[in-house]
């Protein structure tokens, strides 16, 4: 009896929780910023979803070594890990995301006809802020203090 004594508070405060708007826009990005990174970094050694050494601009192309396509695949691994970051430690792997995201931006502002992809960018690069700072507010699922 004294288990489920124990128990309860802790279930009926982690429903108060999944209750709480901020708390699921928390989880929404979390699982978000988890899986869309692992996602598109796997792709970078498969070019499913798109030519990816296409989005590599000149001048950073010139100035890695190898191919872009070899590029791309430091890109994949970068995002994979930004990913499971987020997944284990959404504090810094938000923050770590937003400025992976402002480098892809420079990157893309400097290729003629990707300034949509840019602007849709900074716009992931502010999701990605709000979820860093949501993680602060939301450590451990509980609410924390002002």
């Amino acid at each position: 009896m004294s288990s489920a004594a124990t128990t309860t508070p802790s279930v009926a405060s982690r429903q108060a929780a999944l209750r709480d708007p901020g708390y699921q826009a928390f989880v929404i990005l979390r699982i978000g910023f988890t899986v869309a990174p692992i996602l598109f970094g796997l792709d970078k050694f498969a070019n499913v979803l798109v030519d990816w050494p296409t989005y590599l601009a000149p001048w950073i192309d010139d100035i890695v070594p190898g191919s872009a396509q070899a590029a791309m695949y430091a890109v994949g691994v970068i995002e994979i890990v930004a990913g499971l970051v987020v997944a284990l430690a959404p504090r810094f792997g938000g923050w770590l995301v937003a400025g992976w995201l402002a480098g892809i931006i420079v990157n893309l502002l400097t290729i003629p006809g990707y300034y949509d992809i840019a602007l849709r960018d900074f716009g992931l690069l502010l999701a990605a802020v709000a979820l860093a700072r949501l993680a602060q507010r939301y450590r451990g699922g509980v609410r924390q203090s002002s």
